[in-house]
């Protein structure tokens, strides 16, 4: 990644791109703009952002078309920001393939923060050419060892399921990131597990008691309700 991230800002409102604007160039970031899907679709293949904030209310196509087709060909992080807050709004645009979703009005802090974490996600992505991933995740005294296949709890050694420890790597390999339902049970179980959401509640409980202290106050794996999961990533 260039010292200064260029983001990709998709909003066809003048005053929040404006303010979305100023306040990227606080921070140090580059920025391109775009009122319309189709400026977006256009700037991401001419400029290769390294992340992109998009709004779904666009007046030529709906947002969760660019993302399908920005996800035709990138990775690049896609952070939803938009005034459509119901569950089924962001499970379509995670499924789809965002990264992240806020509902407007949101906090420029929760969005800077949520920056952070899709720019740390991007440098552990592996490249096109099929280069390696990283060898182990950690958080806290979490350490998942995806060569040995083994997590860790500081010292010790956490003995999970199959399918406990498939889970442990995809959000792994995702943490800080909102993992749908869908998309859990797809990476998990397979393309054909359909509806079978409750396969992910009881695996992730199961997960939970093993890895959580406190699981009132969990420090490793945070529940979106009526969305999915998402682990921790600092």
């Amino acid at each position: 990644m260039a010292d200064k991230p260029l983001f990709l800002v998709v909003e066809d409102d003048r005053s929040i791109r404006n303010i979305l604007k100023a306040v990227l160039s606080t921070q140090g970031y580059g920025f391109v703009e775009a009122e319309t899907g189709r400026e977006a679709l256009s700037l991401a293949a001419s400029h290769v952002p390294d992340l992109v904030i998009l709004d779904l209310g666009l007046p030529d196509m709906d947002g969760l078309g660019v993302i399908q087709g920005l996800r035709a060909w990138s990775q690049v992080p896609i952070i939803v920001i938009s005034a459509r807050g119901q569950e089924r709004d962001k499970i379509a645009a995670l499924d789809a393939g965002a990264d992240d979703y806020l509902s407007k009005p949101f906090g420029m802090g929760e969005l800077l923060a949520r920056i952070r974490v899709s720019l740390r996600n991007r440098a552990r992505l592996p490249a096109w050419d099929g280069a390696p991933t990283a060898a182990s995740f950690r958080v806290g005294d979490l350490k998942v060892d995806f060569e040995a296949r083994r997590v860790f709890l500081g010292e010790e050694e956490v003995h999970l399921t199959p399918i406990e420890y498939k889970l442990m790597t995809v959000m792994a390999r995702n943490a800080g990131k909102v993992l749908t339902h869908n998309y859990l049970l797809r990476e998990v179980w397979g393309p054909g597990s359909g509806d079978q959401n409750h396969y992910v509640r009881i695996y992730m409980a199961g997960l939970r008691r093993k890895l959580e202290r406190d699981q009132t106050r969990p420090r490793y794996i945070f529940t979106e309700v009526g969305v999915g999961y998402r682990l921790a990533d600092e």
